[in-house]
């Protein structure tokens, strides 16, 4: 499994929490539960707040499982899956540069 950074931003007037439905439907979405079922474990998750900025630490098989997992976040604002690691793992390789291909 590999680590990765989903990143989503909206603007304020499409803010999903606002909103009565999309709001409870998105915390459905972001169940442990639902994530595992998708292949996607979810690590931590933050809103930043008065940014509607959503940060998610999420493991996968790979960056298009998260993106596909993030889709319905594209619907009010955009989304960006950035591969990570751990500390440890960057200690380890000796740098932030990311692993080899």
């Amino acid at each position: 499994m590999a680590l990765f950074v989903a990143l989503h931003q909206h603007p304020a007037d499409r803010c999903p929490a606002a909103d009565p439905q999309m709001g409870p439907m998105l915390l459905r979405h972001l169940s442990r539960e639902n994530a595992s079922g998708q292949g996607v474990t979810i690590q931590a998750e933050a809103v930043v707040n008065d940014a509607h900025t959503l940060y998610l630490i999420v493991e996968a098989d790979g960056r298009d499982r998260v993106e596909g997992f993030m889709a319905p976040f594209a619907q009010a604002g955009t989304v960006e899956v950035l591969p990570a690691s751990s500390c440890e793992a960057v200690i380890g390789r000796g740098g932030c540069a990311g692993a080899a291909a």
